[in-house]
């Protein structure tokens, strides 16, 4: 019961890596409050986690929306010990294709700012309301879902890449500001992670991804719930400012 009595936030909670970290935290001892844009899968995924949970259907690129669910957090359970800014969206393109001499596609700029907008925005926007929650309750956890490709960059991944390289510099930057009022911040970095929308790859881009991961696998969205575990507990007291790549070793290609 490494998180009783402590009130965790999970955003995009409904699915994927969120939901097996909403229940990972649930499992042990969490009062576990998540937040996604899929009201009907959220509903979902808080009603199996236990009476102590609940369901909250905000856009975290919305700041007023994003105030108001912190704060009746706040006044529904008395305090916020934990945050993973979990919500994610991709919007591949190259920046520019070129073939037989013209511009055959690009990055469009509405695919570009939407992706700032949910991974980066929507991270500063949820830390920047729980932040003052955690300094009056004597400090908390904040985790924020970077990737791999944030480290090494990724083909076609522009504005994804972006926002995961930007969420790296807000952590540290977080973890310097943080720290003296005992808020550890620190990010996760994911390998390829078989999640619902992975599986429905074809079986030869799966297959090539897993032939770029040492360990031989795809990793399980449980990896990445026990490494925010980890990480949200007193286990890890002294650790902030770090990225934790949790990858299998992955090996990232053009």
């Amino acid at each position: 019961m490494r998180l009783e009595d402590r009130v965790c936030l999970v955003t995009g909670g409904a699915m994927g890596i969120g939901q097996a970290t909403a229940a990972r935290f649930a499992e042990e001892g969490a009062s576990v409050v998540i937040c996604d844009v899929n009201e009907e899968r959220g509903q979902r995924t808080a009603a199996g986690l236990g009476p102590q949970a609940a369901f909250y259907a905000v856009d975290v690129t919305d700041r007023q929306a994003v105030q108001g669910w912190v704060d009746d957090v706040v006044a529904r359970f008395g305090r916020i010990d934990v945050l993973v800014n979990n919500a994610g969206i991709t919007r591949d393109s190259q920046l520019v294709k070129f073939k037989e001499g013209q511009v055959v596609s690009q990055m469009s700029e509405d695919n570009f700012d939407l992706v700032v907008a949910v991974n980066l925005k929507g991270v500063f926007n949820c830390a920047q309301a729980v932040v003052p929650a955690m300094i009056q309750g004597g400090g908390g956890v904040i985790l924020n879902a970077s990737s791999v490709v944030g480290l090494y960059g990724n083909f076609g991944q522009t504005n994804y890449v972006a926002t995961k390289s930007g969420v790296i510099g807000m952590t540290r930057v977080w973890a310097r500001e943080l720290g003296r009022y005992n808020i550890r911040v620190n990010a996760v970095a994911p390998g390829f992670i078989l999640t619902d929308m992975v599986r429905q790859m074809p079986e030869k881009v799966l297959e090539k991804m897993r032939g770029r991961t040492p360990l031989g696998r795809l990793g399980d969205p449980h990896d990445i719930a026990d490494t925010y575990l980890f990480l949200a507990s007193d286990e890890a007291r002294f650790i902030t400012g770090a990225v934790i790549q949790v990858d299998g070793g992955l090996v990232l290609g053009t």
